[in-house]
C-alpha cells in the first residue's frame, strides 16, 4: 500500500461524519446560546474592525490581530481548496461550505471571546492566549492534557500541513502553470516526478521572503499583514466580481446546480444520499480549512489584540469567517461552477480555478492566469506568515515556557518546511493538512462546548449593560 493511499485512508477516518457533525453541532449550539449574535451584530462587528478600542491592553490593534488571523485563513483554501472541494464533492460542496460558515461565525465569535477572557501575560510582556489557555484556565488544571494535545496538533499542522507545505505547493504550482505549463525546463527528477526550474526558483524566492518576515516575530508579521491582507482581498474580490458580471446570465443556473448537487436531487434515488454526504463532507472540510472556524488557530492571534473587552474581540474575530468564506470562497465557487471547469477530470487543484479565470475574465488567457497566480502567491504567502506564529505559540505551550533558543530553532525549521514544500505531491499534501486540521479541531470543539455557558452569560450581560447605559 502506497504512502498516498495510507494518508487518504487516515484522512477519511479523521474527517468522517462524526467530526463533521461535531463541528456543525458546536456552531449550531453556540448560535442558539448567543442568540444569533453573529448575524444580529454583524454590522457592529465591522464597525469595531475599523475602530480600535481606546486604552486597550495588548500587543497589536484589533484590526492588526484580525489581519494576522486573516493572513492565515485567506490562503490556498480560498482558491485551491474550493476547487478541490467542488471537484471531489460536486457544486453542492459550496453550499455546505457556506452553511458551515454561518454557524462557524458563532464558533469564531466564541474563540475570540475566550481568547481574551482567559489570556495571560508572560515574563517578557507578551500576551498569550488560545485554546490551550482557555482549556487549562477555563475548564481547569485537570484538563491540561487536552490543552497539550491541541498544542501538539497545532504545532504539527503549522509545520507539516496548512502552514507550510500546502501553501508553498500552491504557489509553486500556480507559478509553474503560468511560466512553464508544458514543463519544458526540467531542473531535476525526484521519486519519479519532474520538477521545473520555475518550481525551484519560485520556491526559493518565497522561502527567502518568508524567512525575512518570520524571524521578526508577531509585530513584523502584523505589519506586513495589515498592508497585504486588505489589498489582496479587495483585488481578488474585484476579479471575481468581473467574472460574475461578465457571466451574470449564467448565475441563476449555477445557483440551481449548486442547490441540486448539495441535496443530491439529480442523483438516482439510491445514490442521492451518497451524493449529499459527499458534498457535505468535502464542503465542510474544505470550508474549515479555509476559514479555520473551530480549529482554534485564530484565537491565538486574537489574544494579542489591544482590548479589555472579550465580547468586542469576539465580534471582530467572527468577521474573519464572513470575509473568508461567505464572500471570497462563494465568489471563487460561483466562478468555477459557471465555467464548468470543475467537471474536467484532467484538471487538478489550482488548474481548475485557473481554467475558470481564463474562461470568465475578459482578458487574454495569459493575463487571466497571471492575475490568479499573483492573488494565490499573496494569499498563500501571508498564510505561511500567520501560521508560523500560531505553531510557534503551540510549541511554546508544549515546552512549558518561552525560550529564545527554541523559538529561533523552530522558526528556521518552519522555514525549512517551506523550502521542501514544492516537492510534495498535491493529493498527499492536502490530505496531510486535512488530518492535522481535524485533530486540532477535536480538543478545541470540546472546550468551546464546555465553556459555551460562560460565553453565553458574558455576551448577554455585555449587551444588557450596554443597553442600560444607552437609556
Amino acid at each position: 500500500m502506497s504512502f498516498s493511499i495510507i494518508v487518504e485512508k487516515i484522512d477519511s477516518l479523521v474527517w468522517g461524519m462524526p467530526l463533521v457533525i461535531l463541528i456543525l453541532c458546536c456552531g449550531i449550539l453556540l448560535t442558539f446560546r448567543i442568540r444569533g449574535t453573529q448575524l444580529r451584530r454583524l454590522g457592529r462587528a465591522f464597525k469595531y474592525v475599523v475602530k480600535n478600542e481606546e486604552d486597550g491592553d495588548g500587543e497589536v490593534s484589533s484590526f492588526g490581530a484580525l489581519c494576522t488571523a486573516l493572513s492565515a485563513t485567506i490562503g490556498t483554501g480560498n482558491i485551491v481548496g474550493v476547487a478541490t472541494a467542488i471537484a471531489a464533492g460536486g457544486p453542492g460542496a459550496l453550499l455546505w461550505m457556506e452553511v458551515a460558515a454561518l454557524f462557524g461565525m458563532a464558533t469564531k465569535y466564541a474563540e475570540g471571546f475566550l481568547a481574551i477572557k482567559y489570556r495571560t501575560v508572560d515574563e517578557n510582556g507578551h500576551y498569550l492566549g488560545g485554546p490551550f489557555y482557555y482549556i487549562e484556565r477555563g475548564m481547569g488544571k485537570r484538563w491540561k492534557w487536552l490543552a497539550k494535545l491541541f498544542a501538539l496538533f497545532g504545532t504539527l499542522a503549522g509545520l507539516l500541513g496548512i502552514g507550510t507545505i500546502t501553501q508553498i505547493n500552491g504557489i509553486s504550482s500556480a507559478a509553474n502553470n503560468f511560466f512553464d505549463p508544458d514543463k519544458s525546463f526540467v531542473a531535476f527528477t525526484l521519486f519519479g516526478s519532474e520538477y521545473t526550474w520555475t518550481t525551484v526558483i519560485s520556491g526559493l524566492i518565497v522561502t527567502v521572503c518568508a524567512a525575512l518576515v518570520i524571524i521578526g516575530g508577531i509585530k513584523r508579521i502584523t505589519k506586513i499583514s495589515e498592508v497585504v491582507v486588505p489589498f489582496m482581498a479587495i483585488a481578488y474580490v474585484l476579479c471575481c466580481l468581473i467574472i460574475l458580471f461578465c457571466n451574470a446570465s449564467e448565475i441563476p443556473a449555477a445557483v440551481v446546480e449548486i442547490v441540486q448537487s448539495a441535496f443530491g436531487i439529480k442523483a438516482a434515488a439510491g445514490g442521492a444520499l451518497g451524493v449529499m454526504v459527499s458534498a457535505m463532507q468535502k464542503g465542510i472540510a474544505r470550508g474549515i480549512f479555509s476559514n479555520e472556524a473551530g480549529l482554534g488557530s485564530a484565537p491565538i492571534a486574537a489574544a494579542a489584540a489591544k482590548t479589555k473587552e472579550p465580547v468586542r474581540q469576539g465580534l471582530v474575530s467572527m468577521t474573519g469567517t464572513f470575509i473568508d468564506t461567505i464572500i471570497i470562497c462563494t465568489m471563487t465557487g460561483l466562478s468555477i461552477v459557471i465555467s464548468g471547469a470543475w467537471s474536467d477530470t484532467s484538471l487538478e487543484g489550482v488548474e481548475i480555478t485557473n481554467a475558470a479565470f481564463q474562461s470568465g475574465l475578459p482578458f487574454s488567457s495569459k493575463a487571466s492566469s497571471f492575475v490568479l497566480m499573483a492573488c494565490l502567491v499573496f494569499f498563500a504567502f501571508t498564510t505561511i506568515l500567520g501560521w508560523s506564529y500560531y505553531s510557534e505559540r503551540c510549541l511554546t505551550y508544549l515546552w512549558g515556557h518561552s525560550s529564545k533558543t527554541l523559538t529561533l530553532a523552530f522558526r528556521w525549521l518552519y522555514i525549512a518546511a517551506v523550502f521542501i514544500g514544492p516537492y510534495m505531491t498535491v493529493e498527499a499534501v492536502w490530505n496531510i493538512a486535512d488530518i492535522f486540521n481535524g485533530l486540532m479541531a477535536v480538543p478545541n470543539i470540546i472546550s468551546l462546548i464546555t465553556l459555551s455557558g460562560v460565553t453565553a452569560r458574558d455576551t448577554r450581560d455585555y449587551f444588557k449593560c450596554e443597553g442600560a447605559a444607552q437609556k
